[in-house]
């Protein structure tokens, strides 16, 4: 039946109303919050293009995550940056490393709290790159050795998830099978499955330090106007063992986070990424938005495509108002 026996603003009327029939909603549980961790102590950097997002050294990450535990936030996502780079990444496996001595000392303090440690080697790398060079190429398989390494020392440290970001074939298989050989079976794998070559990233760039000095990561994240090679990409990664698939960034890739949903039933995560971030408050900045309701428009219509989880530098934010 159509108007005037069906008036679908009834269901409209007023906020109780609204909140009753909401078919989407934003949880605590939803959310992960980024961090970036550097060496020495009582340091934070605060990212020039990223206003209210630092970088931290682990003590005072440690109070930051005592913050966000407070504000119910379960789950981090760590990127470290070394104080040294080389051409083979020494710095992301070392059992010395910047994330290795921060996984330990932040289950030390919450044993609780997920642990979640990206897997790549851009920000270890003088070149930038996420892999090993060889004739200005990066070369898969030699790459995938250090990166199973990498995720080890993770596992050792105590990471809880591991999440490979660097867009090699085969990563997931070679990891999984090195993590399982020394008995961490129980860690779990979150794949970057289908990372695109975005310009979303350049504040990421700037936080971790890591563009490329050299050409661009297109012959290995994918092409933005690709979504069936997404497909593609995350039936492997789970063939090859992935727990949790991710697409990466979100607000302009909401169709694939949706193809995917269709597809299957993994576990979905969306990373909603720097630039997408940085905009919101630049934009706010200038007084042109209501920050607080775009960021949660934002972050709904990434649950609504698809995602289960959502990786996100709004996390403490949204926190925050959710506790008023």
């Amino acid at each position: 039946m159509f108007y005037p026996i069906t008036r679908l603003r009834r269901l409209r009327l007023n906020q109780n109303i609204r909140d009753l029939i909401k078919e989407t909603e934003i949880t605590l549980n939803d959310l992960i919050y980024p961090m970036f961790i550097i060496p020495g102590k009582s340091k934070s950097e605060e990212i020039e293009s990223m206003p209210g997002i630092f970088r931290h050294s682990i003590d005072n990450a440690l109070k930051e995550i005592s913050e966000i535990v407070e504000l119910g936030i379960k789950a981090i996502l760590l990127f470290g940056i070394p104080e040294k780079k080389d051409n083979i990444a020494t710095g992301a496996y070392s059992k010395k490393g910047i994330i290795q001595n921060a996984v330990k000392s932040i289950k030390k303090e919450f044993k609780d709290l997920i642990v979640i440690t990206d897997l790549c080697l851009c920000e270890y790398t003088d070149h930038g790159h996420c892999g090993v060079i060889h004739d200005g190429y990066v070369d898969n398989d030699e790459t995938l050795e250090l990166l199973s390494l990498t995720a080890l020392s993770h596992a050792e440290a105590g990471a809880d998830i591991i999440a490979p970001s660097d867009m090699m074939d085969g990563r997931v298989a070679k990891i999984r099978e090195v993590l399982d050989d020394n008995e961490f079976l129980n860690i779990i794998i979150m794949s970057y499955s289908a990372k695109y070559a975005s310009a979303f990233y350049g504040p990421f760039r700037d936080a971790a330090k890591s563009a490329p000095s050299f050409g661009d990561r297109k012959s290995y994240q994918m092409n933005p106007p690709n979504i069936r090679e997404a497909i593609r990409e995350i039936e492997q990664d789970i063939e090859e063992g992935a727990d949790i698939i991710m697409v990466k960034p979100a607000l302009c890739y909401l169709d694939v986070i949706s193809a995917v949903r269709e597809e299957f039933n993994h576990p979905l995560a969306a990373y909603s990424v720097s630039g997408e971030y940085s905009m919101v408050k630049a934009a706010s900045k200038m007084g042109w938005i209501d920050e607080q309701k775009i960021v949660l428009e934002m972050l709904t219509s990434i649950k609504r495509a698809g995602a289960d989880i959502i990786i996100t530098y709004f996390a403490k934010q949204i926190a925050k108002s959710m506790s008023k």
